[in-house]
């Protein structure tokens, strides 16, 4: 079965599930370590984990779309800034 009854693409599709597996790995490290209480980091603001994947995701969405606006296609080199970025956030925010 395709997606094409949505007039999805497969990266959409991949974007989606990747998100998707992003909030099930929250879900299984709460319950597995709990205490994701909040924490001051470098943006001066209390944040759990939660907040900083919303952080990351938000963060890279403006990443890709600068390097679409600034480079075009292909999109690997905004993908690497965006793990590094989601590193920084989850480790000093």
């Amino acid at each position: 079965m395709g997606l094409s009854w949505m007039a999805w693409t497969w990266p959409t599709a991949a974007f989606f599930i990747f998100i998707v597996c992003c909030i099930l790995t929250l879900t299984i490290w709460e319950i597995k370590k709990p205490g994701g209480d909040p924490r001051r980091g470098i943006f001066l603001i209390d944040t759990t984990r939660g907040d900083r994947l919303f952080i990351t995701l938000l963060g890279s969405a403006f990443i890709f779309l600068g390097w679409l606006g600034l480079m075009g296609t292909p999109l690997w080199g905004a993908l690497a800034i965006s793990i590094v970025w989601g590193f920084v956030v989850f480790k000093w925010a």
